[in-house]
């Protein structure tokens, strides 16, 4: 919460505060969704630290130190938090008292990093498409890798299914059957649809590098916390070091 006497726009409050983006605070409070002082909040409204903030049955504790995990998320392991029908839930799998929230996804069938963390404003900044932010990948096909195939990928491709071209990347053969790739957009199942463009289907596929942050010697199922210089490189490359 904001030192007494000084005030700070709810919606910061509550992305401080790991409960989501501001973004997506703006919605909660345009929804009615959240409380202040047993009142409905309102658009732009401003908190202290006297006040009582309260997001549906949940009553916040304040501003949380930003806390960052990387996870090895294993093949098999849906990214959701409340799925019913899914076996296996990343959530499941990490015991943290802080509140996470993951940033960017991999489908089922995916293994590799996944961040989480408590600050919606670092997710927010994380995901969003114009930063160009680097996500790198070893993926293995069906069928053999030639100079045409890593040239086309190179290039971008168009995806008649959401009628986009994918941005430039950079791709490099790592052997007969498997390449490493760089993308800097967070298009759903990306890789899977530009290989079933080119008339290849991806056999596995292993996220190892997100920005600065890279899987390193985790296992499937290990995490770690993200600290130090890692962090504040990470920090500073999303604009998060210094934020107001």
């Amino acid at each position: 919460m904001p030192q007494r006497g000084c005030r700070m726009r709810l919606n910061k409050y509550l992305a401080q505060c790991g409960v989501c983006s501001r973004r997506d605070a703006d919605k909660l409070i345009e929804q009615g969704k959240v409380l202040v002082n047993g009142q409905v909040a309102g658009m732009g409204q401003q908190v202290e630290e006297t006040d009582t903030v309260q997001v549906g049955k949940t009553v916040l504790q304040g501003k949380q130190t930003c806390k960052v995990l990387a996870f090895y998320k294993p093949v098999g392991v849906v990214c959701t938090e409340r799925d019913p029908h899914a076996e296996k839930k990343i959530m499941d799998m990490i015991h943290c008292p802080e509140r996470l929230t993951y940033a960017g996804r991999l489908d089922k069938d995916s293994e590799g990093l996944i961040l989480l963390t408590n600050d919606g404003d670092l997710i927010n900044a994380m995901m969003r498409g114009a930063n160009r932010h680097e996500k790198e990948y070893i993926v293995k096909i069906d069928r053999e890798i030639t100079p045409d195939f890593l040239e086309i990928m190179r290039k971008g491709i168009y995806l008649k299914d959401l009628d986009i071209t994918t941005r430039e990347c950079k791709i490099e053969k790592t052997g007969k059957y498997t390449f490493q790739i760089i993308l800097t957009q967070g298009v759903n199942r990306q890789i899977r649809r530009m290989c079933e463009a080119c008339g290849a289907k991806v056999r596995s596929l292993k996220r190892i590098r997100v920005m600065n942050i890279r899987l390193g010697d985790l296992k499937p199922g290990e995490w770690r916390e993200v600290t130090g210089e890692e962090l504040e490189t990470l920090l500073t490359d999303t604009g998060m070091l210094n934020r107001k």
